[in-house]
């Protein structure tokens, strides 16, 4: 009967001896019953089931009259956290003597990020989006909180990534440990070496002291490994090894250094070109990868630009305490900006904007950087005929950019002919353009 309750039931004496455990009390702690039958729930829970609201938590068995509920956070056996409502109800024998207490456990915790999602739709921690791709990435984020497989970002620069790895610690049973960021790429192998891994004094010319590694500061916590596709291979071995089995050796050092960290990596090369190239290790890219997380640039969620736009203007608002609004030419020519830069350009260009437009606070197209400027001038506004007004003077041949050739393919459908029309330039021009820029356009149109 207890197993088919919605509930997970747990009770045990005065000596807190568990005698009672439940299905559902397995599924919600991550314990079977022969790990805990007859045993402390102290012992096993560590005070972290009911933590100070429990009735045995100064050993004097301050047994609630009738029952008390409360809600409460509780770290499971593998790490993850469950939003619980616990109600506690004493036990009594036919002399009203209380010989227990029997504990039901509800899981709260997808309706509560139900009520997250309903509430803040747009947001998931720091990060900020309603497209649907980003509404995906919330969702695996969700999922990736019970576990800590190793999870690698890819996206152009600018598109968020250590957003998104800061948002999966939080969410991850290690968000009350540290989360420890890395920059594969600015560092020169040598100081990239002592950096991941530590030194011992005198390994090296002005090593003075001892220092510990990155891997070694984020012990128990997240290490978030950025530009991994710019490690050299002899790097990629050694951090192969330490996530093979979680060991290594600092530089210059003899004694074995075993960590627990949870890797997350990000980078903006397609490693598994690199990999088809040589350049970057198969059997690393598998231990990398077992999540992948696509981060979207901004051109391909166009509808996040006015929440992302508004969202950076408030802050400057908050930070200036001034009153500063986007107009609507303004608000446009963001959305129809390629943004090859992402959100990182989007937010320089917005700061860029309150700066350059003085003491007027309606930012106006011609307030933007001159690259998201020209490029909103070079297409121009549709006339009668739906064909574009070019900025340029009569007899003078368009000059082409990526970020319009982006625009008008994406306005024609990606119709290049009617693209080059919108353009003011002839096929030719614009298939010659293209195919000296084939790296750089949207691969949808090309």
């Amino acid at each position: 009967m207890l197993n088919a309750l919605p509930q997970g039931i747990i009770g045990h004496d005065l000596n807190r001896k568990i005698f009672l455990f439940s299905s559902e009390a397995e599924r919600i702690t991550g314990y079977v019953q022969n790990e805990v039958l007859g045993r402390d729930c102290h012992q096993i829970f560590d005070n972290n089931l009911c933590g100070e609201n429990c009735a045995f938590f100064d050993d004097k068995g301050r047994m609630p009259e009738t029952h008390c509920s409360y809600d409460t956070t509780y770290k499971t056996k593998n790490g993850s956290f469950k939003e619980i409502t616990m109600t506690v109800i004493p036990l009594r024998n036919e002399r009203q003597e209380t010989t227990g207490v029997l504990a039901s456990l509800v899981d709260r915790t997808v309706l509560k990020h139900s009520h997250r999602r309903t509430e803040e739709p747009f947001r998931f921690g720091d990060i900020i989006g309603q497209d649907h791709k980003m509404q995906l990435i919330y969702d695996l984020i969700e999922d990736l909180s019970d576990s800590d497989v190793p999870v690698i970002i890819s996206g152009e620069s600018g598109t968020g990534k250590e957003i998104i790895a800061h948002a999966i610690h939080a969410a991850s049973g290690r968000r009350d440990k540290v989360f420890v960021p890395v920059n594969c790429g600015a560092l020169p192998e040598g100081t990239l070496e002592s950096e991941l891994f530590g030194h011992v004094k005198g390994a090296f010319t002005g090593a003075m002291r001892d220092k510990k590694g990155r891997f070694e500061l984020a012990h128990t916590g997240t290490l978030f490994l950025d530009e991994v596709g710019e490690l050299t291979l002899p790097m990629q071995v050694k951090l192969l090894r330490v996530l093979q089995h979680g060991t290594f050796e600092p530089v210059g050092g003899e004694k074995t250094v075993t960590v627990d960290v949870r890797v997350i990596s990000a980078t903006n090369r397609n490693l598994k070109d690199m990999v088809a190239k040589g350049t970057f290790r198969e059997d690393l890219y598998y231990r990398l990868a077992v999540i992948p997380i696509d981060a979207p640039p901004l051109r391909h969620k166009k509808n996040d630009i006015p929440l992302l736009a508004n969202e950076f203007l408030a802050r400057v608002n908050r930070e200036t305490r001034r009153n500063f609004s986007f107009s609507a030419e303004a608000m446009k020519t963001l959305v129809e900006y390629a943004w090859p830069g992402n959100v990182r350009q989007l937010q320089n260009a917005i700061q860029y904007a309150t700066i350059k437009s003085r003491k007027e606070q309606v930012l106006l197209p011609n307030h933007f950087p001159h690259e998201v400027a020209n490029a909103a001038a070079q297409l121009g506004q549709p006339g009668a005929d739906g064909a574009f007004a070019h900025a340029s003077r009569p007899g003078r041949k368009p000059k082409l950019n990526a970020a319009a050739v982006e625009l008008a393919l994406a306005k024609s459908g990606g119709n290049k002919a009617k693209a080059a029309r919108m353009l003011g330039v002839g096929r030719a021009t614009l298939y010659n353009f293209m195919n000296e820029h084939n790296g750089t356009l949207e691969d949808s149109h090309v």
